[in-house]
């Protein structure tokens, strides 16, 4: 998910609560929840699709939720030292503990890959231990209607600390119906799933992905292949059933082996590692470009493709 979605659940659990355990409990919560994306700096030194193979990674996995929580809990209780020795702690802070600062730096930390497998981009939960990516299909990247719910309960709740109000019980009930909203949205997708352009109705070799959409969480996104045929859309909605289904694109290439050309193309390489709906389209000069079926919105598809200029285009059978 989006980093803002991330701060706003790290800091809803603060006002739940949690932030009475220790002093600078809500930074271990906020910044522990976004702690994970550190492998954002990829961009610094990878070019192109290759941080599509890096991201959502090492930083992601079980070894990644005890040392990042645990680096957390020490700058933070060093920090309070510091202050502390300059004479600049401020007063009304609580007592730190090393055990609580831990303690939510973890909690926070472990939102953060529990949010990120719940849309279609995927995670790899087991990093280094498997490369095995995990795709929870129930919220879009960036949800507005989680945005609004946890930034409304968070801001009511500190509005109701800062009046002497009861504070705490807005922000549980507030992550309770995100909860709700989240398992919500996971009966959809697998009802969608299930249903009449489910696995099974498309038959037992086709391809079929579940794909949430932007504002619209009442609607999904089907994506479905059958061996050696394109890529097609289904737009779902809930109440009306199934609009129309289309090509996902309009001039698509048969898929070539692209093999030998894995080991020496690491842009190549990176893309097919990440991608869970590869197809090919024909360029303007003839050759294939690579993409994924669940990016190819025109306004962000070159951020999620592969020029292989080298390659010709051939038609599907």
């Amino acid at each position: 998910m989006d980093n803002l979605t991330h701060s706003l659940v790290g800091a809803l659990l603060g006002q739940a609560g949690l932030k009475k355990k220790t002093g600078l409990a809500m930074p271990a919560l906020i910044i522990g929840a976004n702690l994970p994306d550190v492998d954002a700096a990829c961009f610094f030194w990878l070019e192109g699709t290759e941080h599509l193979g890096f991201r959502r990674g090492i930083t992601h996995g079980p070894p990644a939720m005890v040392l990042l929580p645990l680096i957390l809990a020490g700058l933070l209780w060093g920090f309070d030292r510091w202050q502390q020795k300059r004479g600049t702690r401020p007063e009304q802070r609580l007592p730190v503990s090393f055990k609580w600062l831990f303690g939510l730096s973890f909690i926070g930390c472990l939102t953060h890959p529990a949010l990120d497998w719940l849309n279609v981009y995927g995670v790899r939960l087991l990093e280094p231990f498997s490369s095995r990516w995990f795709y929870g299909d129930t919220l879009f990247i960036i949800d507005v209607w989680l945005w609004a719910l946890t930034g409304f309960a968070t801001w009511f709740s500190l509005r109701r600390e800062r009046r002497g109000g009861e504070w705490i019980r807005p922000a549980r009930i507030a992550l309770v119906v995100a909860l709700v909203y989240v398992g919500l949205n996971g009966a959809f997708t697998n009802s969608t799933w299930r249903g009449s352009h489910s696995h099974y109705a498309y038959g037992p070799d086709a391809e079929v992905i579940v794909s949430p959409v932007p504002i619209a969480f009442w609607q999904r996104e089907v994506l479905s292949k059958h061996p050696d045929e394109e890529w097609q859309t289904t737009l779902y909605t809930i109440i009306q059933g199934v609009d129309g289904e289309m090509p996902i694109a309009s001039d698509i290439c048969a898929m070539p082996d692209l093999t030998e050309k894995r080991a020496t193309n690491s842009q190549l390489e990176a893309f097919l590692f990440w991608s869970r709906a590869p197809f090919t389209e024909r360029a303007e000069d003839g050759s294939v470009v690579l993409y994924d079926a669940r990016f190819y919105d025109p306004r962000a598809r070159d951020r999620f493709s592969v020029a292989l200029p080298d390659v010709e285009c051939k038609p599907l059978k």
